[in-house]
């Protein structure tokens, strides 16, 4: 399915079911809602000129083989701008860790504490969860700074959750890489293809 600059278009890319694209349409999605929710973590290059959008759940283990993959592609092509989207699906350890790494953006710590958080193995309790935060972060400021800012990071991740229902995305890891979206995991050649194939327009 691909997205154009004014609202989503059917089309090849994603196997993703025809009722998906109705209810992407229904809600108008634009491709700056998508690709520039300026709350959003982005790690690489900022200005980079292909977007790549990862919605993820911090205990899911097919997001966390993908990880090092995609910061390495990220890093390597420095024209990759990596967004990543939490998508907390897997119970009250997910909602926890979503949001100490987000509360963890204002202390400078994201991507150490979401690094941290994607290299544990299993499932997570929320006791691991702080643990791990706590390994690269104050988890208690980071869970103040959430709270801060509450607002903020719970409308990020309900925008976040609408999304990926307007999608029709089953689960996580899901990507949207230029104007284009795969459901679920995709290796290395396939992120290349897809970056190469964005740029091409």
């Amino acid at each position: 399915m691909h997205l154009n600059r004014r609202s989503l278009i059917g089309a090849a890319g994603a196997a993703l079911a025809l009722p998906s694209i109705a209810r992407a349409q229904d809600r108008q999605l634009t491709v700056e809602e998508v690709l520039f929710d300026p709350d959003a973590p982005v790690l690489a290059n900022p200005d980079g000129d292909v977007t790549v959008v990862e919605f993820f759940d911090y205990q899911c283990p097919y997001c966390k083989r993908a990880h090092p993959t995609l910061i390495d592609l990220a890093e390597s092509d420095r024209g990759v701008r990596l967004v990543l989207k939490d998508w907390p699906i897997f119970g009250a350890p997910s909602v926890r860790a979503s949001q100490l790494a987000l509360g963890a953006v204002e202390l400078g710590a994201y991507r150490a504490v979401n690094d941290a958080l994607m290299a544990t193995d299993g499932r997570l309790s929320i006791e691991t969860v702080e643990k791990t935060v706590e390994s690269e972060a104050d988890a208690d400021r980071a869970m103040a700074s959430y709270r801060d800012d509450r607002s903020k990071w719970d409308g990020l991740m309900n925008r976040n959750q609408m999304h990926a229902a307007a999608f029709g995305f089953q689960g996580t890891p899901s990507f949207v890489i230029g104007t284009t979206l795969y459901g679920g995991m995709i290796d290395r050649a396939t992120l290349e293809e897809a970056i190469a194939a964005a740029r091409r327009g």
